[in-house]
């Protein structure tokens, strides 16, 4: 595997990337990862290749890898056997997961995990919206039809790669989810770590706090919430590069007492907790490609409220542990409103999102990802027996 994020950056691609790898070694694969340095120590397992990177212009949370440095470690990776290349990020890590699967001879799959068109204008505003999303579209369109196998997390991503005019062989296998991870959460005493009232009604949001999660949308939501219960406190939990809006939002809009920014926490049991703590965990990103966070809240029992846009659809029902709402500021609240003066309701929903989020175990995703993993390793060798394809690789 090769991606330009992983750990300690924090987001769904490195969660993703650590839950399949975890769960392939469990399965028997030895799975070789190479990401980028960040400059800070990391308890990597042997089989994390960290190279050296630099600060990415626009986006200082991220890193570029030096092409050099990963070339470097083709003679001894030559020595280990691969069967196969999985990219895992469109930027750097794309042209030189093309270039390994060439010098290792093994065909090459790539996953799809962000919605490009609809996040590209949030990092560069300075350009037209309809221009970016003409580039983004040519821009997956190429790089999806150079590899063996696209693997997407829902079908919604799939269907707009489709639209794309993406050829290539493709599958629908979303990440799984550590259930051990979710199983219990100390709700209580993560409102006596933040001060939060035993009976304050209180709302949760775990993310990136970044433009594309439409937590714009969620302030003004609760704008219409307080209207009706008055002490409504909103907890937004992680870090990123729209908190500084977002906390301007926030005064411009009267809600000091009622949002609570507290920023990234571990999975260590302060995540945990911090679902645990709220009543409803409240969502309503439009550019998802999954939405693993809506899964972790269902597992610890905690109802959601959301609107089902993009891979969100695929993963929320009605019902089952989620309330699906509008992405209309008033339907949306009166949803969260009606929940809350509904325990009985919400000790309904417990049980259900426990038992649904379940059905999105781990392992159980792994093993579709490995079956796919010898799919194209199957394929790929009858069509090299049948011909060579030395003009595959482009980059």
């Amino acid at each position: 595997m090769i991606s330009d994020v992983y750990f300690p950056r924090v987001n769904g691609v490195s969660t993703s990337i650590q839950t399949f790898r975890r769960e392939l070694q469990a399965l028997g694969h030895q799975v070789t990862l190479i990401v980028p340095d960040y400059g800070a120590a990391q308890d990597d397992d042997g089989d994390v290749i960290r190279i050296r990177s630099r600060q990415v212009l626009l986006d200082p949370e991220d890193r570029l890898m030096q092409r050099r440095a990963v070339l470097d470690h083709l003679p001894a990776l030559k020595e280990r056997g691969y069967d196969l290349v999985h990219i895992q990020t469109p930027f750097v890590a794309h042209y030189l997961g093309l270039r390994l699967a060439r010098e290792l001879n093994v065909p090459v799959v790539e996953s799809y995990h962000t919605f490009f068109e609809e996040y590209l204008f949030h990092y560069i505003p300075f350009l037209p919206r309809r221009w970016l999303r003409a580039v983004a579209r040519g821009f997956s369109r190429r790089q999806c039809n150079a590899v063996q196998g696209v693997i997407v997390p829902s079908s919604a991503m799939l269907e707009v790669l489709r639209g794309y005019r993406v050829t290539a062989e493709a599958a629908v296998i979303p990440t799984g989810i550590e259930l051990a991870d979710f199983a219990a959460g100390d709700g209580a005493a993560f409102r006596v770590r933040y001060d939060i009232a035993a009976q304050r009604p209180t709302l949760v949001f775990v993310g990136r706090v970044a433009f594309e999660k439409n937590i714009d949308f969620l302030l003004r939501m609760l704008l219409r919430v307080r209207q009706e219960i008055a002490d409504i406190l909103l907890v937004i939990a992680g870090q990123g590069p729209a908190e500084g809006h977002l906390r301007s939002l926030v005064t411009r809009l009267g809600l000091e007492d009622n949002v609570r920014f507290i920023g990234y926490l571990g999975r260590d049991g302060a995540l945990q907790g911090c679902y645990a703590g709220g009543d409803i965990f409240v969502f309503a990103s439009r550019t998802e490609t999954q939405g693993l966070v809506l899964l972790e809240a269902m597992a610890l029992g905690v109802p959601v409220v959301s609107t089902a846009v993009m891979g969100t659809r695929d993963v929320l029902h009605a019902g089952e542990g989620a309330v699906i709402a509008p992405e209309e500021e008033q339907p949306f609240a009166d949803a969260v409103v009606a929940l809350l003066r509904e325990p009985e309701r919400r000790a309904q929903l417990a049980p259900t999102a426990r038992a649904y989020a379940a059905t999105w175990a781990a392992p159980l995703l792994a093993r579709r990802l490995a079956d796919y993993y010898a799919q194209v390793t199957t394929e790929w060798a009858e069509e090299e027996a049948d011909e060579p394809r030395s003009d595959v690789y482009h980059y």
